[in-house]
């Protein structure tokens, strides 16, 4: 067992326990952001893992401003960031004027993206992935932007395999959602090499959060006795805390031009997920279908050569999800859909 390992909790208490955790950086991350002075501003932190992001960037390095850019409509949450040391600004990123009166940071994260509703808005899914991140690139020449991308830009690969490269050209297979990531790509690829702006673009598949994930919707249909799809037969998943240090740390290893980077963790079986979980729960999984030869899968050895292997294990999100679960943990209700294999969301 790693040093790390050993200061992680035996089970997660509630949403408090839940949040430290995924805010607590690592000594590596201390000592990356060392290498990047200056603010650190994050676009869209008002998503499913800016506010934990935001407040790990202030907890690494205290003496730092960390900005916070977003609309704010759930309520309490400007004021839960203000409280963690974390400057909010209210602003719609789809307005010139709003970006142009934001301040000039030196370190930029860019979160902001529209994924779930895509169906039947297209219009505004491509605005927030294409327009947006052209505007910001535009903006925010002179600064790193670490922009959060998606596996879904790459075809599927067989499941069987170790995933996409980041060498695999981003053709993604079906759907709205998928495209627009592709657009938000090369939107961020534009602006860096026309105006040298560094960067990385991460890729990431299925951060676990106890409050959704893949992990959280099969424990779920595992309590409400539902059918669990085996359509999409594999998955990566990584603990979102380690998604957040990884990313935080990604400042000091930017490319000119941007440059791609997979961000998950190792490949797992769906139908095993379910029976580790029934196990643990207590409860025997259903199952229909059966398990595609593809999946959307990443090969993320480059990022495991920069951070070093996952520190957070299968096996302890296994158990800190059947226990979450059991005891009626708080859920945001916002599945992952990751059994769909037409891109519609």
């Amino acid at each position: 067992m790693t040093e790390a390992a050993k200061d992680l909790p035996a089970r997660i208490a509630d949403v408090t326990a839940l949040e430290e955790l995924l805010s607590r950086p690592s000594p590596e991350l201390v000592q990356a952001l060392q290498q990047v002075p200056g603010d650190i501003m994050v676009l869209g932190v008002g998503g499913k893992m800016g506010p934990t992001l935001a407040r790990m960037a202030k907890r690494a390095s205290p003496e730092r401003r960390v900005i916070g850019v977003a609309r704010f409509s759930e309520p309490g949450l400007r004021e839960q960031l203000q409280a963690a040391g974390v400057e909010c600004i209210t602003a719609d990123l789809l307005s010139r004027e709003a970006l142009a009166g934001l301040p000039d940071a030196p370190n930029i994260v860019f979160m902001a993206g529209r994924k779930f509703g895509s169906t039947g808005s297209e219009w505004l899914t491509w605005a927030m992935n294409a327009h947006v991140p052209a505007l910001v690139a535009e903006r925010f020449p002179r600064s790193r932007i670490v922009a959060f991308s998606t596996a879904c830009v790459y075809p599927f690969v067989p499941s069987d395999g170790d995933g996409a490269p980041e060498s695999m050209p981003p053709t993604a297979p079906s759907g709205e959602y998928a495209n627009s990531c592709v657009a938000r790509e090369r939107m961020f690829e534009h602006f860096s090499h026309e105006l040298g702006t560094p960067g990385r673009l991460l890729r990431l598949s299925y951060a676990i959060d106890m409050r959704y994930g893949v992990l959280h919707d099969i424990a779920q249909k595992l309590l409400r006795k539902q059918l669990i799809d085996l359509s999409m037969g594999h998955a990566n998943v990584i603990w979102q805390g380690e998604a957040n240090d990884w990313t935080l740390r990604s400042l000091a290893h930017c490319t000119a031009p941007t440059s791609p980077l997979n961000l998950s963790g190792p490949r797992v079986s769906i139908r095993e997920l379910a029976c580790e979980l029934g196990e643990r729960m207590n409860v025997a999984p259903v199952f229909t279908g059966y398990e595609a030869k593809t999946a959307w899968l990443v090969d993320c050895k480059e990022a495991f050569r920069l951070f070093g292997e996952p520190r957070v294990s299968l096996s302890r999100m296994l158990e800190w999800t059947a226990d979450w679960v059991q005891h009626g943990g708080a859920s945001l209700n916002k599945p992952t859909h990751y059994e769909a294999r037409d891109g519609k969301y």
